[in-house]
């Protein structure tokens, strides 16, 4: 999931007064007679609509239930980790949890979350398909698989396309049930590369997650464990994705290389002047696009991109319980209440992002053309688990392999055997030292 920029310091001073107690997963009460239960609910909510749903939603519960009261704690992803490592530590964690489920393994087998198997009400677990639950699903740090979080909200790729250009062009329009190929993107990207303007853009100043997840098109999985123990692996699969972007950039010079640098967003004012056609975008980006495009500016979101299939990568929201929590029943409560199909549907148009409940998906607000909300809807079926979600010591790999490398050969400065030597081998040093 994407990392946003800091909230106020004074979020990071709430987030470290926010106390769940110590307990160890149990549902006792500390509370004096006839007081209710208190529960400390991490937030890391940040665009403003999404801030908004969760407060609605936590007020709603607290009318609602005088007995459990939940207390709103506003964190940010910037720094959340880093906090939750001296929380946990210090025994003030809060009771519920928001986070995204890469981070959620390291802190299941280091003991800090609540495994929530026999826990979850059986409408909950109905409602979310098992691909979503896969993502939340660990090594607890004793050999057996538990459940670490309730995954709620997931992102896609799609691509954001300048409807004007895109008709000039006279290419076939790609729908959710046909999209294009990676050929007839390529086609229709170098078809729309002329006077000025570029078919496509690819911000690549974080390359990794956009690569890894849409290299699944191709079978890429970049990792591979065998006997227990995990190496990375680039073959022809991994290379698809890496190959195709760089031909665009290189080879057809239809991409716009002045992106190349960039975050995803930063392209925006030049997306709006026609600089260049096609911006391959997480689904979120789409909000921004409607608050910012000038008027009269036509757009339309389409499919990414498919190629043996179109399976992407799947990195979800969560919402989890310390294991510390005395009032984890409770919190069980609050959380089934928040992410019920109606809730899930508020806090996914909040967050321009995708719900992983199934009744939330066909809430008519999710399946409308408007915004490319039926596009954005659809593409949930392509998510399947990210295979670097499972991976001890991706995080560092990420940083200090793949980012680095990966930014050198979309900027043309190594080759694809260059970039495949550097993954795998400096890679493997990186693993090596979580596995031992």
């Amino acid at each position: 999931m994407r990392i946003k920029s800091a909230l106020a310091a004074a979020a990071i001073a709430a987030l470290a007064a926010g106390c769940g107690g110590g307990g160890g997963g149990g549902s006792e009460s500390s509370s004096a007679p006839n007081e209710p239960v208190k529960i400390n609910f991490l937030s890391l909510a940040w665009q403003k609509e999404s801030v908004a749903a969760n407060k609605q939603l936590v007020d709603e519960w607290n009318k609602a239930n005088p007995n459990i009261q939940v207390t709103y704690v506003q964190g940010s992803w910037d720094n959340v980790n880093d906090q939750l490592v001296t929380q946990f530590a210090g025994g003030t964690a809060p009771d519920v949890i928001h986070n995204d489920s890469p981070a959620l393994s390291g802190f299941a087998s280091d003991g800090y979350l609540l495994d929530l198997s026999d826990k979850l009400p059986a409408e909950l677990k109905s409602d979310i398909p098992q691909a979503a639950w896969d993502t939340v699903t660990f090594d607890g740090g004793k050999g057996e698989q538990g459940v670490y979080g309730v995954p709620f909200l997931q992102e896609s790729q799609v691509i954001i396309a300048n409807k004007k250009l895109l008709d000039a062009a006279k290419v076939r329009i790609p729908t959710a049930q046909e999209p294009w190929t990676w050929d007839e993107f390529s086609e229709a990207a170098k078809k729309m590369t002329k006077g000025g303007t570029f078919g496509v853009a690819w911000p690549m100043k974080s390359p990794v997650n956009k690569t890894l997840n849409l290299a699944l098109n191709f079978g890429g999985t970049f990792f591979q464990t065998a006997d227990g123990k995990t190496t990375v692996k680039v073959g022809p699969e991994e290379r698809e994705v890496l190959q195709r972007i760089h031909d665009q950039l290189y080879k057809d010079k239809s991409a716009d290389p002045a992106a190349l640098g960039q975050g995803t967003a930063d392209p925006l004012p030049a997306f709006y002047q026609g600089k260049f056609a096609l911006l391959p975008a997480g689904v979120y980006l789409r909000q921004q696009v409607v608050e910012q495009a000038p008027d009269g500016f036509d757009w339309v979101t389409l499919p990414a991109p498919k190629g043996t299939s179109a399976q992407q990568g799947a990195v979800s929201q969560t919402l989890s319980i310390a294991q510390e929590s005395k009032h984890a029943d409770e919190a069980m409560k609050f959380i089934s209440f928040f992410l019920n199909g109606t809730n899930q549907a508020k806090l996914a148009k909040g967050d321009w992002l995708l719900p992983t409940s199934q009744t939330a998906a066909a809430d008519p607000g999710m399946t409308t053309e408007e915004n490319g909300w039926d596009i954005a809807t659809a593409s949930a079926k392509n998510l399947v688990v990210a295979p670097f979600l499972k991976v001890n010591g991706f995080d560092e790999w990420k940083s200090k392999v793949a980012t680095p490398a990966l930014q050198e050969y979309f900027a043309n400065k190594i080759t694809i055997d260059e970039v495949a030597k550097r993954l795998v081998e400096d890679g493997n040093k990186v693993l090596e030292r979580y596995q031992r």
